[in-house]
């Protein structure tokens, strides 16, 4: 009987200590196109700590899980913009911005057009 309040105990005490480390978020990014995911989702892995990144080309929603003891939102949005890619509190600098394809060039009018569903 003692050892299975012990073990009892034990089971309490590990989960009531225990962390959530996975932490989920969202965030708008900028973007047109499957090479702009691709572009995106690999900015994000290449972030220590990330554990899944996916962006939704029609609604330019990041969705992400993350291990927020190795890393935060605001390196994620870092590590995005850094590949020329906007979210709404980061712009991409010219030059990041100038290193994407000619048809993901989002901030484009032209390429926005091309790319809109009919």
């Amino acid at each position: 009987m003692k050892k299975l309040l012990i073990l009892l105990i034990m089971v309490v005490t590990t989960t009531a200590f225990a962390q959530d480390k996975n932490k989920k978020a969202s965030l708008e990014v900028d973007g047109v196109c499957g090479m702009c995911k691709a572009r995106i989702e690999k900015a994000c892995y290449q972030t220590k700590g990330v554990k899944s990144a996916n962006w939704n080309v029609e609604t330019h929603e990041l969705k992400l899980i993350y291990d927020e003891r190795k890393t935060n939102l605001d390196s994620i949005k870092k590590s995005v913009v850094s590949v020329g890619h906007d979210t709404k509190t980061l712009k991409a600098t010219e030059e990041a911005y100038n290193s994407v394809h000619a048809c993901c060039r989002y901030r484009d009018n032209e390429v926005q057009n091309d790319h809109k569903k009919d």
